[in-house]
C-alpha cells in the first residue's frame, strides 16, 4: 500500500485476455491445506494482543511529515470507535472527526513481531466500504531487520487494495527495488456483476518461491514472477507480516468529497494463512 500510484494495470473479468489473467473455469490443484494462522474474530471486544498490534498516528515520526508516505489524511488509533470485534466480525471504521490535528480517524492493525512468515496461501473474507477517497487494504510487508533494510528493499505484497469510488474493482500489486510506488507491478480485477461493498468476497494470494498468484473468490487473475518484475525479486528470503487498514485520502484514491458518507467500515470475517 505504501506510496502506490498504479501505472501498470490490466483489466481482468473472466477471460484470459492478458498475461496473468485466467479463465474462471480453470481448475487448479489446491496446494495449501494446513491452516497455520487463523483469526475468525469470534469473541466480541478487543483484538487478540498475541496476534495483532497497531500503528498509531499520522506517520509523522516515520516519514518526517504526516500522511504515512502517501499524503493520507487519517490519524490511526486503537480506540474501539475505530477498531473492534462485534457480531463475529472485525470492524475497521474510518470516521470524519477532529482528532489530534487530523480531520479523520481510522485504524491499521498488523502482525509485525507477532506472526511473520514466508510462503503459503494468505486469505481474508472481507466486505469493503464505499465512497470517494476511501482506501482499504489487505497486504503484507517485509521485515525491516530492525530498521537496517528500508522499503522497498524489504518487499511489499498488496493482496487487495480498493478505491472506494470504484466499487467493482480491486488491485493486486507487488513493490520491490526498481518497481515501487508509481512503478508497482499491478493488475486489476473487476467483478462481472455486483459490488465489493454489498457482499463479502475472499481475497487471496498463493505464494511460492519465485511465484505469487492472486485470487478473488478462488478465481486466479494475476501471477507475478521474477520474469515480469523489472527489478530484484525480494520475495524468497525475507519474512512478511499481515496488515489490514482503512486509509482516508492519499495519492492512490484522492481526497474524500463532500458526498463521501462517513463513517465507513471494512468488515473482516476471517484471516488465514495456509501451508502445504
Amino acid at each position: 500500500m505504501k506510496n502506490l500510484l498504479v501505472i501498470v494495470s490490466v483489466f481482468c473479468i473472466a477471460a484470459p485476455l492478458f498475461l496473468g489473467c485466467s479463465d474462471q473455469n480453470d481448475e487448479e490443484e489446491k496446494r495449501f491445506t494446513q491452516i497455520v494462522f487463523e483469526d475468525n474474530f469470534d469473541v466480541d471486544g478487543e483484538l487478540n494482543p498475541e496476534i495483532w498490534t497497531f500503528d498509531i498516528g499520522t506517520g509523522q515520526e516515520i516519514f518526517g511529515q504526516p500522511g504515512w508516505g502517501n499524503q493520507e489524511l487519517q490519524y490511526y488509533t486503537d480506540r474501539p470507535e475505530n477498531v473492534r470485534i462485534e457480531d463475529g466480525m472485525l470492524h475497521i471504521t474510518a470516521i470524519a472527526e477532529s482528532f489530534e490535528n487530523s480531520n479523520f480517524t481510522s485504524a491499521r492493525i498488523l502482525t509485525r513481531g507477532l506472526y511473520e512468515t514466508t510462503f503459503g496461501r494468505f486469505e481474508a473474507r472481507i466486505k469493503l466500504p464505499f465512497g470517494r477517497g476511501i482506501w482499504p487494504a489487505f497486504w503484507l510487508l517485509g521485515n525491516d531487520s530492525g530498521g537496517t533494510v528500508i522499503w522497498p528493499q524489504i518487499g511489499e505484497i498488496d493482496i487487495m487494495e480498493y478505491k472506494g469510488q470504484e466499487p467493482r474493482t480491486i488491485h493486486g500489486s507487488v513493490h520491490g527495488p526498481g518497481y515501487s510506488a508509481g512503478q508497482a507491478v499491478t493488475r486489476t480485477y473487476t467483478l462481472p456483476t455486483g459490488r465489493f461493498d454489498t457482499q463479502f468476497h475472499v481475497f487471496a494470494i498463493e505464494w511460492e518461491p519465485n511465484e505469487i498468484r492472486y485470487y478473488v473468490d478462488d478465481e486466479h487473475y494475476f501471477t507475478v514472477t521474477p520474469d515480469n518484475t523489472p527489478g530484484e525479486w525480494v520475495f524468497n528470503d525475507n519474512t512478511f507480516h499481515i496488515i489490514l487498514n482503512v486509509a482516508v485520502g492519499g495519492t492512490f484514491v484522492g481526497p474524500p468529497s463532500s458526498n463521501t458518507p462517513f463513517p465507513q467500515t471494512m468488515l473482516v470475517d476471517y484471516v488465514r494463512v495456509l501451508k502445504e
